[in-house]
């Protein structure tokens, strides 16, 4: 069955800019849900084209874009560079892919969970609003099944009841549910990065508990993300940085006051990276990498551009109690090929 449940409605960029004397050359594009309102932002729209594009897009889950048939489309924009590997190997794409900005994935929290697990040894607080996810403690409390009532304060709280576990999404569609699993094996596999069948069978056990007890998952994010801010779904969610930075900088969600960001010790990047399809298709990517007003649009919109960090520095600068602006005591787990985390996620569902 095609993994094409993440394709939603066309979002077109192309909107009236205003300037209607310049000519602007149409690509078309498949990107990640998360980059939908990058794209929708008439800020972008403006200044993409007054670079003579205007972008047409629609959304899909990352994974699910290597099962739909992409002729027509200038580039496919998936959120991390797995999938755009795999994409360019089908595609033939010219290497190297533009990768014009970046995102960690972090675990967004209640103030009250976040406590719960600090003192239960599974994180450390910096303040109200941040602190550290242990990725080892976590994992043996996954791999032992305990419940948030085992944990001290957890009677305090009724809405924390139940296995305790990481909301994430879909690993077989989603990108950032197959960089959960890529970072948790790593973990699990004492420091080394999946590469074969047998190492992924080592992990396998855990990696399907850490994702058969959450049952239903969201296929994207930006949904999930959304659940969390509204006060529905679980006390933990994985999501993406860029989210949370978003958020704060347009200073909208009710549940601001209330937010901590957990940075895992142990994450993964996640990469967008542009996988040309036509010289048009790169053409644009390259201007999303060079162009500082395109980058500082990003940063906007919550995205760490490659190559600096002094724009998503400056951008963050007033929230800080909630961001680890320079990923201080975080480090990047390698990913898995497509092949491998493929292989990884559908063993885990399974």
């Amino acid at each position: 069955m095609l993994l094409i449940g993440g394709v939603v409605a066309a979002v077109v960029a192309g909107r009236e800019s205003g300037d209607k004397g310049t000519a602007t050359k149409t690509v078309r594009a498949v990107i990640g849900s998360e980059k939908a309102e990058f794209f929708a932002d008439p800020d972008v729209v403006k200044a993409l084209a007054a670079k003579g594009y205007t972008v047409r897009t629609e959304t899909s889950g990352s994974w699910a874009m290597e099962e739909l048939d992409l002729k027509g489309y200038d580039f496919a924009f998936p959120s991390s560079k797995a999938p755009a590997d795999e994409l360019a190997a089908t595609y033939e794409a010219r290497q190297p892919l533009p990768r014009p900005f970046y995102s960690p994935l972090v675990v967004v929290a209640h103030r009250r969970s976040a406590e719960v697990l600090a003192a239960g040894g599974m994180a450390t607080l910096d303040g109200e609003h941040r602190g550290t996810l242990k990725m080892a403690a976590y994992l043996d409390a996954a791999r032992a099944d305990k419940t948030w009532q085992q944990l001290k304060g957890a009677e305090k709280y009724g809405e924390l009841t139940g296995t305790l576990y990481i909301a994430s999404t879909d690993p077989e569609t989603s990108n950032s549910g197959a960089l959960y699993l890529a970072a948790a094996s790593y973990v699990e596999g004492g420091g080394r990065v999946a590469a074969s069948d047998k190492d992924v069978e080592a992990t396998a056990p855990l990696m399907r508990k850490l994702v058969s007890v959450q049952g239903a998952q969201q296929s994207s994010t930006d949904a999930a993300f959304r659940d969390f801010v509204s006060g529905a779904g679980n006390p933990l969610v994985l999501v993406y940085e860029s989210q949370v930075a978003a958020m704060l900088g347009q200073g909208t969600g009710a549940g601001v006051d209330d937010l901590t960001v957990l940075y895992p010790d142990t994450t993964t990047n996640s990469d967008h990276t542009v996988v040309p399809l036509t010289e048009d298709g790169r053409a644009l990517g390259e201007l999303l990498s060079s162009d500082p007003e395109l980058r500082q649009l990003a940063v906007r919109h919550g995205f760490r551009p490659q190559g600096a960090t002094a724009e998503f520095t400056s951008a963050t600068a007033a929230h800080t109690a909630y961001l680890n602006q320079k990923l201080t005591g975080v480090r990047q787990a390698p990913v898995p090929t497509s092949a491998v985390l493929h292989d990884m996620a559908r063993r885990a569902g399974s």
